[in-house]
């Protein structure tokens, strides 16, 4: 991996919370002018530390919908359990999240759901599809009282 400057961090935080600004307004922000900072962004795409751009979507704007974080655990501990889990898992577009964790689990998985009804629907089918699900716990979200979006680059590096 290439070598970041403090530059490129304040670039990369700025572009976590301004994804839409224009090359001006970020030069502005970073104190570059255009051309150099435009070549930054170029390069920090290219390297890879810029994985996309997107909005942000006001899920709860457009209608009711319940997310469940899931804990799973496999009926095995070999390579090819977890890699049948994962193949099977990223073909369920209703999940969103899925972290390989230390614990009781192998999975925390973030599924969101048009009610629990399709949860148990999504669930049901990744057991009968041999995903190796041995055993899961559900846990509905009630509320999200922090959410963020962006990193805390400043602090983190």
């Amino acid at each position: 991996m290439e070598k970041l400057d403090r530059i490129d961090f304040r670039m990369l935080s700025y572009l976590q919370e301004h994804g839409r600004a224009t090359n001006v307004a970020l030069a502005d922000a970073v104190g570059l002018s255009t051309s150099p900072c435009l070549s930054r962004v170029k390069r920090l795409e290219h390297l890879g530390y810029i994985k996309s751009y997107g909005a942000r979507v006001a899920l709860e704007m457009l209608g009711d919908y319940v997310t469940v974080f899931t804990e799973v655990k496999l009926t095995g501990h070999r390579i090819a359990n977890f890699e049948r889990f994962l193949r099977r898992a990223r073909d369920v577009r209703e999940i969103m999240e899925c972290h390989h964790v230390t614990g009781g689990y192998d999975y925390l998985v973030k599924i969101v759901a048009r009610n629990v009804s399709h949860y148990h629907s999504i669930m049901e089918a990744l057991l009968v599809s041999d995903a190796g699900i041995g055993k899961f716990s559900s846990y509905i979200v009630l509320g999200t009282p922090i959410n963020r979006d962006c990193y805390p680059i400043d602090v983190l590096f």
